[in-house]
This record gives C-alpha cells, sequence and structure tokens, in this order.
C-alpha cells in the first residue's frame, strides 16, 4: 500500500494546524485516516477506535491550545490520531514495541498526554484535578476528557461527574458516542441545536433571565422545568443537566465544521460543559465499519484484502479453552452464571452468551461492581465465574490508588 499525505507531512505539532485554513481541514481528516490505516496495518496495534475520532482530533488542537490545554483521552486507544498529531508519526511504525511508541497517552512520552491513561474511566476525575488547580493558580488553561459510552459505563465516570457539577469548575467533557441505537438524533436539526446551545448568546438569555426570575416566587423553578422538558424533547441529555452540566449535543462527530463551531462556543462558556458526540467505530474503512470488534485490536495485515482467516490450524488460545470449560461446566449444573466486565470476546465468553443468554452478565467497564455482584450471587446459591484480565483486575480494588501514584511518583507506570 502507498500513500500521500502532502498536507498531514506539513503537520508535526499542534501548532502546525493551527496554521492552517479551516477549508484544509477536511483534507487534512481524509490524509490522516489514511496514514492511520496504512501504519496500523503494518504495525499492528488497536485501529477502529481510532477511525472513529479523527474530525474530533483535529477539532480540540485546531481549538484548544495543546499542550498547555489538556485533552485527557478516556480509553486510551482512542489517541492514535493524537499522538499522531503531535510529533510521533514517523515512530508510529514503533507502537507496542521495546522503547517504541505507547498504545496509550504517556506523560512521559510527550507534553501533549496530559494524563498516563490505560484503559478506562479515569478521565473525567483527571481533568476536573486539573481544573480546579487552574482556578486555585488563575490559570487560564482549559481541560477536555474525551471518554467513549463504553468508559461511561463505570461508576468512577459517575463520581467524577457529579462532584464536578458540584465544584462547577471550567470543565468540558466530550462523550465519543459510537452506539449505532441513537444515531438517528445526529443531523441538521440537533447540529443546529448543539451549535444554539454553545453560543453565548444562549448562556447570556440564560444568565440574565435567572436574576431577573429569581426575584418572582416560584417563577425561576417554573423556567428550570420547562427549559429541562424542552432539552429533554429535543436531547438525551437531562440526565447530564441534572449532574449540573449543561449539556450540548448530539452532534455529528464526523461534521468537521459544525464540530470547530461547537467548540469555539463552548470555549468562551464558563462551568462544566457536556458535549455528545455520535462516531462510528472503523469510520472510513469499510471491513472496520461492517465489524469494528474484529478491527479493534489488530496484527499486521492487508489493507486490501483486509482481515482474512489464516489458512494454517493453531492451537487453542486461554480464552477459547476457558470459553469451551464453562460452557461444559454450565451445562452439568444450572447454578453457574459468567459475569464480564465488557470483555466477552476477549475472555472467549461469546459462545457461551449464545449457549446461556439468561446465565450470561456484562456489567459494562464496571470490575469492582462485577466482583460484588457475584459474591452477592454467591450467598444465595449460585456458582458465579467471573472473567476478568489479570491486567484490568486491579481496578476491582486499587484503581484511584494506581493511577495516583503512577502519576505523582514519575516512577511507577503502565
Amino acid at each position: 500500500m502507498t500513500i500521500s499525505t502532502p498536507l498531514l507531512d506539513k503537520v508535526n505539532s499542534p501548532a502546525d494546524l493551527r496554521k492552517l485554513a479551516e477549508s484544509d481541514l477536511e483534507t487534512l481528516a481524509k490524509e490522516l485516516r489514511e496514514f492511520l490505516l496504512y501504519s496500523v496495518s503494518q504495525s499492528g496495534g488497536h485501529f477502529a477506535a481510532g477511525l472513529g475520532t479523527i474530525e474530533l482530533t483535529i477539532a480540540l488542537h485546531y481549538i484548544y491550545n495543546t499542550p498547555d490545554d489538556n485533552l485527557v483521552w478516556d480509553v486510551g486507544h482512542q489517541a492514535y490520531p493524537h499522538k499522531i498529531l503531535t510529533g510521533r508519526k514517523d515512530q508510529m511504525h514503533t507502537i507496542r514495541q521495546w522503547d517504541g511508541v505507547s498504545p496509550f497517552p504517556k506523560r512521559a512520552e510527550s507534553e501533549y498526554d496530559a494524563f498516563g491513561v490505560g484503559h478506562s474511566s479515569t478521565s473525567i476525575s483527571a481533568a476536573l484535578g486539573m481544573a480546579i488547580a487552574a482556578r486555585q493558580t488563575g490559570s487560564q488553561r482549559r481541560s477536555v476528557a474525551i471518554i467513549g459510552d463504553g468508559g461511561l459505563t463505570a461508576g468512577m465516570a459517575f463520581e467524577a461527574l457529579n462532584n464536578a457539577g458540584d465544584v462547577g469548575a471550567d470543565l468540558l467533557v466530550i462523550l465519543n458516542d459510537n452506539n449505532m441505537a441513537i444515531s438517528p438524533n445526529v443531523g441538521a436539526l440537533s447540529n443546529r441545536f448543539a451549535q444554539i446551545l454553545s453560543g453565548k448568546l444562549y448562556k447570556t438569555v440564560k444568565d440574565g433571565s435567572k436574576k431577573v426570575l429569581s426575584k418572582v416566587p416560584n417563577a425561576l423553578d417554573i423556567a428550570r422545568y420547562a427549559e429541562e422538558h424542552v432539552k429533554g424533547l429535543l436531547t438525551p441529555g437531562i440526565l447530564f443537566e441534572e449532574f449540573g452540566f449543561n449539556y450540548i449535543g448530539p452532534v455529528d462527530g464526523h461534521d468537521l465544521p459544525t464540530l470547530i463551531s461547537t467548540l469555539k462556543g463552548i470555549h468562551e462558556l464558563k462551568g462544566p460543559q457536556f458535549l455528545h458526540i455520535i462516531t462510528k467505530k472503523g469510520k472510513g474503512y469499510a471491513p472496520a465499519e461492517a465489524e469494528p470488534i474484529k478491527y479493534h485490536g489488530v496484527t499486521a495485515f492487508d489493507p486490501v484484502k483486509g482481515i482474512v482467516p489464516s489458512g494454517k490450524p493453531s492451537a487453542p488460545t486461554y480464552s477459547k479453552i476457558f470459553g469451551d470449560w464453562i460452557c461444559d461446566i454450565s451445562a452439568m449444573d444450572k447454578r453457574v452464571v459468567a459475569i464480564t466486565p465488557a470483555m466477552r470476546e476477549g475472555s472467549g465468553l461469546v459462545e457461551y452468551e449464545q449457549k446461556f443468554p439468561d446465565r450470561y452478565f456484562d456489567v459494562g467497564i464496571a470490575e469492582q461492581h462485577s466482583v460484588t455482584l457475584a459474591a452477592g450471587m454467591a450467598c444465595d446459591g449460585l456458582k458465579p465465574v467471573v472473567a476478568i484480565y489479570s491486567t484490568f483486575l486491579q481496578r476491582a480494588y486499587d484503581q484511584l490508588i494506581h493511577d495516583v501514584v503512577t502519576e505523582s511518583s514519575g516512577v511507577i507506570r503502565h
């Protein structure tokens, strides 16, 4: 595969990106997508998620003054385009190799990696901490948490949302939502509505109305109820409004002009903001769009042919052996159930879900919950089997401690 990326070749840092005309950004997105396909097809790595964040990455670095402003990516494998645009393009062929580029954001690797992010659900807490620090020190630095819809299933994310709404710091949380179930909400109307909600005029009128109506008995409560009712009819964001965020969206995450216009408006707003974007995992590469799970993490492959099965018989993986075992024992004992924190494929439970759908529980990215859920089941007579990667199991007992120690010491690393 040969590619030509003349515009991308001129971008060695976000500062170079911000020198481009806005009209050039669509071309840059096309070249960045082509380079990501070329690079990962040669080296292997996380693939489909990065294809879905091309436009968002460009828009964020175009509007925000990185690295002074903080971008916290979550989950970390969304960040391949971010790495390419922040001076690591020529090292991407070394990803996941000894002394090569890390597959996740890593503070020791680049000043553009604001926080060391492994798998999931720490971004809002970290970005909130950075936003509070900026407020305490009088800095104008902005902080943005970009969290995937899978990452938002973890309890820690909601704990951070609850705290952020109470603290009221200048924080932007972006929900990168690639769940096709709500994609019909994306379109001209929802994009226009998002631009209105992110504009200064709306914020000025809203704040001014609060001051006036606060002097009229019950009027403020009635107005707030009416606003929430209207937003609830047009957007799915009432939950985040209840947390104290100004909800904006949903926005087409592949529509660069709308993303840029919306982010420009949000950049001028104060307090906690929540931007909901809809993206397609694997965007721009048809095989990955059709089978995003298959193309989530890949070994080297032919980008023309896609991933094709090897003709050689291979030894069964540990996941396959485990999957066969739990199917066998479940056939013999109806009390056996399987629990996984969003790792069905990796844990070898695809066949189990098909055979025993009523005994299969995917709890989302919430390892700590999965373990306690299993304990409750065991208390009342079931035989739960919890399937968790050993590297993810730590989140069941020390997620927060691990991240704090990692970032503060500079010695212990992922």
